[in-house]
């Protein structure tokens, strides 16, 4: 049984039965050397950084993924009010960029 994800507080046409509480998700992901190095060439020249693109997504897909499984686990049919943050943990050599999501774990009728 898959879990409806939404930033919205509601579900249009469906009613929140019972509210389960707080689920969450975390996903670091390490940068590398070749993608640093051409993400700085493209600082120089212009243009998108379809790798940090990819991590960033790969980051995302991951945290909610995993919430998504913390509510399952809890019984929930959706989670609802989802906010999704990044950051970027590390200094210059070591740059990791971290995505956490969370919101309310729910059962819809």
């Amino acid at each position: 049984m898959s879990v409806l994800l939404t930033t919205t507080d509601s579900v249009e046409g469906r009613t929140i039965t019972r509210y389960l509480g707080i689920v969450s998700g975390e996903s670091v992901m390490g940068t590398n050397l070749f993608r640093d190095f051409f993400a700085s060439i493209r600082d120089v020249i212009g243009g998108r950084s379809g790798g940090y693109e990819n991590a960033l997504r790969e980051a995302k897909d991951t945290a909610l993924a995993e919430m998504a499984e913390q509510a399952r686990a809890m019984g929930a049919t959706a989670v609802v009010g989802i906010d999704l943050d990044y950051q970027v943990i590390g200094g210059d050599s070591k740059t990791m960029l971290l995505v956490a999501v969370n919101g309310t774990a729910v059962v819809l009728a």
